[in-house]
């Protein structure tokens, strides 16, 4: 139901596009017949790439996620960008009635009348084109490069001193699937052994696809190297895809699940809680998150770091007087200016935060969603440096 609502929204939204792009630039004839079928086209590849993204062998996926999901980008902006336009258009309506006026004679008014509408709306689509086109282009090199290592301090007050310094490799969000493979798992696990951290998290949306499919795409994780080990908590779109699966396949590459469950580890001599839960969303599947769960029975004189895929899960972290949350899933907004609506649902986008006594920082992951672009958020993988107080 929700992809038919969707799919529902996507048309008519076309349908201003068309009205803005086809109709206002070109008068009856072919050209605006290649417009309209080209758009048709474009739409149908959206909706096949939202289709069969997660449910298609992603070789043959591939074919309709890099033309649908660059569209999607495209799209986006070409929206946006014209919906701005209205302003001035709204503003310019009297010059353009001037225009619309029948002298004597009739026929060089009628001209005036089409060359201005001509100018103004074209000029409108003009921009927006090319503007949006340039974004993505920028945007699609930024994605399809390496995470950026953003290195990141944070003094928690209970941390044993002798643990001071432990040093976690934050991944999120690298969403395996049809579009990014085994090269781009492999390019993260060499930048993050590069680092050579104590503990490596990854906090969510790992893969879209079936482990039967990804399993070739996620194997490098195999070869991740830290002090204590590589630590796993599903993310929402585990979930689309069957999370049992990945459950049942990550242990075979040395990946520590953590659901609703807590270990201890043991530093120089200290130790603190490293914690984690399922998706802030699993309660869908019979499997939801579960905080007091995994904060249970601890010792409430060692800090407490949590792992939780969605910034949402603070609240929880805070009424367990959680010292530090690791999350992604915001993807720092992707595409800027989406971000205003993830702070709205999540509280948090991207970098730190402190509520109530807990940290909170958020990853803006190290690949993405959907089109394969990235404007205003680079990918990043985020080392995370636990300090005690002096």
């Amino acid at each position: 139901m929700f992809f038919v609502v969707l799919s529902i929204a996507v048309v008519l939204v076309h349908v201003y596009l068309w009205r803005r792009l086809v109709r206002d630039t070109t008068r009856p004839g072919w050209a605006r017949r290649a417009g309209t079928a080209v758009l048709v086209v474009l739409v149908l590849l959206l909706i096949a790439a939202l289709a069969l993204g997660t449910r298609t062998d992603p070789a043959v996926a591939r074919w309709f996620a890099w033309p649908g999901y660059l569209w999607l980008a495209v799209f986006f902006y070409l929206l946006l960008i014209l919906l701005v336009l209205e302003i001035p258009r709204l503003a310019l309506r009297g010059w353009m009635r001037r225009g619309e006026e029948t002298e004597p004679g009739g026929q060089g008014a009628e001209s005036r009348k089409l060359s201005r509408r001509d100018v103004l709306s074209r000029g409108s689509a003009a921009l927006a084109g090319v503007v949006s086109v340039g974004l993505v282009g920028y945007g699609t090199t930024v994605a399809l490069g390496p995470p950026s290592i953003t290195r990141f301090p944070i003094t928690l007050r209970r941390l044993d001193p002798r643990v001071s310094g432990f040093r976690i490799a934050l991944i999120s969000d690298i969403h395996l699937g049809p579009i990014l493979g085994r090269s781009f798992t492999q390019r993260i696990v060499d930048l993050v052994n590069a680092e050579r951290p104590d503990a490596v998290a990854i906090v969510g949306d790992l893969v879209d696809g079936d482990v039967p499919a990804l399993a070739d795409a996620t194997a490098p994780l195999a070869d991740l190297r830290s002090t204590h080990g590589t630590f796993f908590v599903t993310g929402n779109h585990e979930y689309y895809v069957g999370y049992s699966q990945w459950v049942e396949h990550l242990p075979t590459l040395g990946i520590t699940v953590l659901r609703n469950e807590r270990t201890t580890i043991n530093h120089n001599g200290g130790s603190f809680d490293l914690a984690g839960v399922n998706d802030a969303t699993a309660d869908q599947w019979q499997d939801a998150a579960d905080v007091d769960r995994a904060m249970r029975g601890r010792d409430p004189q060692r800090a407490a770091v949590l792992l939780a895929h969605q910034p949402v899960d603070v609240q929880d972290a805070v009424r367990n007087d959680v010292d530090l949350q690791l999350s992604g899933h915001t993807h720092g907004g992707q595409l800027t200016p989406f971000e205003l609506a993830v702070s709205l649902q999540q509280g948090a986008v991207a970098g730190f935060y402190e509520i109530e006594g807990t940290k909170l920082y958020v990853t803006r992951g190290a690949g993405f969603w959907g089109p394969p672009v990235r404007i205003g958020a680079p990918p990043d993988i985020t080392i995370i440096e636990l300090r005690a107080e002096s």
